[in-house]
């Protein structure tokens, strides 16, 4: 479980491929996670678990991706030198104050339009394309968690029956450019997308169960 609240942005050292999948290995930049082997670390949105303790390779993060998140996320298409969202797992200590993020990716968006401010008073917005399937998920002002960021959706455009030609658009603050991957989006660009776990389920309610007439 994570919060959506970045706390750090890693840089990718290595990429190992075989036909099981990627071994990727982050430099953090000095992170302290007080993560192990065995603990789970956010990485663009995507839960991965430590495969060694980072101490014992000079402090980096070593995990393994097999090809169904390879599939289903954008840490595929890393290189050695692209920056990562870096989120520890929540504890019992940790202040909510993001959204609930399970860190298990929901699709790949692209980053359709990025509207940088002119004047002091104007407004970063990047607009994305989720896949058709995720916008029955989508609210205004709704939450959405992208590349491991929780956000709050500004505007949409639902689209048609099925979501097909949908977007959401977030307004971001300078210290989300600061602290996150955000600032560098291009169009084009693939975006890890988590829907806010409330709409999921209800949107599973209404969909499988609310025909059943059990009166509930």
């Amino acid at each position: 479980m994570f919060t959506g609240l970045v706390q750090a942005v890693g840089r990718v050292a290595r990429m190992d491929r075989d036909p099981r999948g990627v071994v990727i290995e982050i430099d953090p930049g000095g992170w302290a996670h007080g993560a192990g082997e065995g603990g789970s670390i956010a990485v663009n949105g995507c839960c991965l678990t430590l495969t060694v303790d980072p101490g014992e390779i000079g402090g980096r993060l070593r995990f393994f991706a097999i090809p169904e998140t390879l599939a289903k996320t954008n840490l595929g298409g890393l290189g050695v030198g692209s920056g990562v969202d870096l989120e520890g797992s929540v504890t019992a200590q940790t202040l909510m104050g993001g959204h609930f993020v399970q860190g298990h990716v929901d699709g790949v968006g692209e980053v359709v339009r990025v509207d940088k401010p002119e004047t002091a008073d104007g407004e970063y917005r990047v607009r994305v394309s989720p896949p058709a399937h995720l916008m029955k998920f989508m609210a205004p002002k709704g939450s959405v968690c992208l590349d491991g960021v929780s956000l709050t959706i500004a505007a949409l455009e639902a689209g048609d029956g099925s979501g097909a030609g949908g977007w959401i658009e977030v307004a971001l603050i300078p210290a989300t450019l600061e602290k996150t991957i955000m600032s560098g989006y291009e169009p084009g660009d693939a975006v890890n997308i988590e829907a806010d776990i409330l709409a999921k389920t209800v949107v599973n309610y209404l969909e499988n169960y609310q025909a059943l007439g059990t009166g509930h």
